[in-house]
Order: C-alpha cells, then sequence, then structure tokens
C-alpha cells in the first residue's frame, strides 16, 4: 500500500488553501504591473505637455498667452495627482503581493510538514499492525485526523488573513479615488467644485464644530464603539493589524481611517504621536487637561521613543476631570476605560487631534 498517497490525501483541502493563495498572488502581481504601468505613462505625458507648453510659451505673446501658462501649469499638476495615486496604488498592491507569497509559502510549508508527520504515524501503524496489533493501525489513522485538523486550521488562518489584507488593500485604493476623481483628468466629469459654508449649517455653528455623528470625531467613536467587546484570537490575531504583534495602535489608526483621517495604519504608538508634531495637532502631557477631546488618541508611557511609548486609546468622552477612553488589545480586547486627572496624568505622555 502506498503510504504516502494516504497521507496525501488527508491534505487536499490544504492544498486548495494554498492554490487559492497561488492564484490571488498572481493577480495582485498583475494588478501593481498594470498601475505601474499607468503611473509611467501619465509622467510622460505630463512630460510631453510640459515641453509642447514651452514651446509654445516662447513663439507667444499676447494677453491670452497667461491664461494659457496657468491652465497648461494646472493640467500638469493634474497629471502629477494621477501619476501619484497610481503609484501609490502599486504601493498598495505590492505590499498585499508580498504578503500573499509569503502566505501561499507558508500553507506549502504546512502541507509538506504536515505530510512528513503523518507518513510516519501511518507507517507507525502498519508496523504495529504487522505485529498482530491492528488496533494500532485504526489509533494511526486517528492520530493522522487529528493532525490534519490542527494544520487545517493553521492553512484557513492563513487564508482568511490573506482575505482580510486584500480587503484592507481594496479600501485603501478606494479612497485613492478621491484623488482621481478630482483631479480633472482621469474623470473629469466627476470633479466637483468646492462650495463655501454658507453660515450656519445642520449641526455646525461659524468657526466651531459641534459634536456629533456628521463630525470626524464622532464617526469615530461611532467605529470605536462598535468594536467594543471584540477579543483577540489566539497569538494576538485580530481584524486590524498582523497575527503576533500589538495592536492597539493598529485598533487606534483604523478607527481614525476609517472616518477619514489620512493617517498611516502605524503598529508602533509613538509613530501616531510623531504624525501629530508634523501636522501640529499633538500636544504633550501638561496640556492633556485643556486640550483632550473626543476622538483624539491619548499616549500612554513616558514619551514617544522605544520603550517609552507603551499604549493608546481614543479618547470618548471628556466629563470635568474625566477621560473615557476606547482602547483595543486592553486585556486582549476592545474596552472602555476612564482616568481621572490629575491623579492619572502620570499614566499618559500626550495626545493627539484627527486631522
Amino acid at each position: 500500500m502506498d503510504i504516502a498517497s494516504i497521507a496525501t490525501l488527508f491534505a487536499d483541502e490544504m492544498k486548495t488553501h494554498h492554490g487559492k493563495l497561488e492564484g490571488k498572488a498572481g493577480e495582485a502581481q498583475a494588478a501593481q504591473n498594470a498601475l505601474e504601468s499607468a503611473a509611467r505613462s501619465v509622467m510622460e505625458q505630463h512630460d510631453t505637455q510640459r515641453k509642447a507648453a514651452r514651446t509654445l510659451m516662447s513663439h507667444w505673446e499676447s494677453e491670452a498667452s497667461g491664461g494659457f501658462e496657468g491652465k497648461s501649469a494646472k493640467f500638469g499638476d493634474d497629471l502629477t495627482v494621477t501619476a501619484e495615486a497610481s503609484m501609490k496604488g502599486a504601493k498598495i498592491v505590492s505590499e498585499v503581493t508580498g504578503a500573499l507569497s509569503a502566505r501561499h509559502s507558508a500553507t506549502g510549508g504546512l502541507v509538506d510538514e504536515f505530510v512528513t508527520k503523518a507518513n510516519g504515524l501511518i507507517k507507525a501503524g502498519f508496523a504495529m499492525a504487522g505485529l498482530a496489533a491492528p488496533g494500532a493501525l485504526l489509533k494511526a489513522m486517528g492520530e493522522v485526523t487529528d493532525l490534519a485538523g490542527q494544520y487545517l486550521k493553521e492553512s484557513s488562518g492563513q487564508l482568511k488573513d490573506a482575505r482580510s489584507e486584500m480587503e484592507e488593500a481594496a479600501r485603501k485604493l478606494r479612497a485613492l479615488e478621491k484623488d482621481l476623481n478630482s483631479d480633472g483628468v482621469g474623470d473629469p466629469g466627476k470633479a466637483q467644485p468646492h462650495k463655501p459654508s454658507q453660515g450656519k449649517e445642520k449641526g455646525k455653528e461659524k468657526g466651531k464644530t459641534k459634536p456629533g455623528s456628521s463630525s470626524k470625531a464622532g464617526k469615530i467613536l461611532e467605529h470605536a464603539r462598535k468594536n467594543l467587546g471584540y477579543h483577540e484570537g489566539p497569538n494576538n490575531r485580530n481584524k486590524w493589524g498582523p497575527t503576533g504583534q500589538p495592536w492597539c495602535a493598529y485598533f487606534a489608526t483604523s478607527m481614525w481611517r476609517e472616518a477619514g483621517v489620512n493617517i498611516p495604519k502605524y503598529g508602533f504608538t509613538g509613530d501616531v504621536y510623531k504624525w501629530g508634531e508634523r501636522h501640529h495637532t499633538a500636544y504633550d502631557r501638561g496640556d492633556i487637561a485643556k486640550q483632550a477631546r473626543p476622538g483624539d488618541a491619548i499616549l500612554f508611557g513616558t514619551g514617544p521613543t522605544w520603550g517609552g511609548s507603551e499604549h493608546i486609546g481614543i479618547i470618548e468622552k471628556v466629563d470635568g476631570n474625566k477621560i473615557t477612553t476606547i482602547e483595543g488589545n486592553s486585556s486582549d480586547q476592545v474596552m472602555r476605560h476612564t482616568y481621572t486627572l490629575p491623579r492619572d496624568a502620570k499614566k499618559f505622555y500626550g495626545g493627539v487631534h484627527p486631522k
């Protein structure tokens, strides 16, 4: 009897996962190549347009030439926006391509490892059966079945995580549509002029935004509250960041991003504070009492350096000297906490307003 064939039969579903990941990795690579090619083509068009406009302007002097020069420069800027958006899209897809390739390799390794172990168990079972112990073969088959379940769970996890990564990439690519829809080049019919505010609007006063579901802070809190009670899986597995890593910063920045804040999906809490410093929205421990407001990120520790920045939460409510937060990866889940100032001020080193 072909023992290797028996062991391989148990690995059929894992092989299916392996094949699906291989196909998705190939699709992602094709999409990445297409986006990179589009970016190069647009920049070549930009160079051609710029040279043509420069040549024309060197031979044309009239009252209309100034207007033409301005429109030409605007068109060049629009082309740059399109090219940059294409390159950003290519970068997003390249990250997924790399992740899918790694997961494809991992599932291939799982199949090989399982077949090797299963072969050993079945051989041992046949050897014992040959020594007038038929129950040993049944036991070996049971052990192989249990082993297949364990490996299948891990390969299923690889496929599930790959889907999550692809969904996140799709969300990022949809966000880039705002650049492409407003550049006036790729789809000029969709470009919408900005309309200035006319006095008071619903939920707003001139010069001041009231808290509410329409505000950015309101959207941040809406997303964060929906996840209260979410609990991580084995080995820090969660739906915002990679398995095996702390995910409080991934949670906080994901809530901001879902509300429209243009911030990278950071894994290190100190990077959120540094982002706030670059965008002039960060404040330190001494200003928390007067600066903290709903939707802000609040940073735990002594500073934004490695070893100094320890944790992050989203401020849900500020009530007098009490600050209520929603925190990811708090006791392995998304939880609500309340802190009292100045008693708990030493827990934090600063905060950041969303931009």
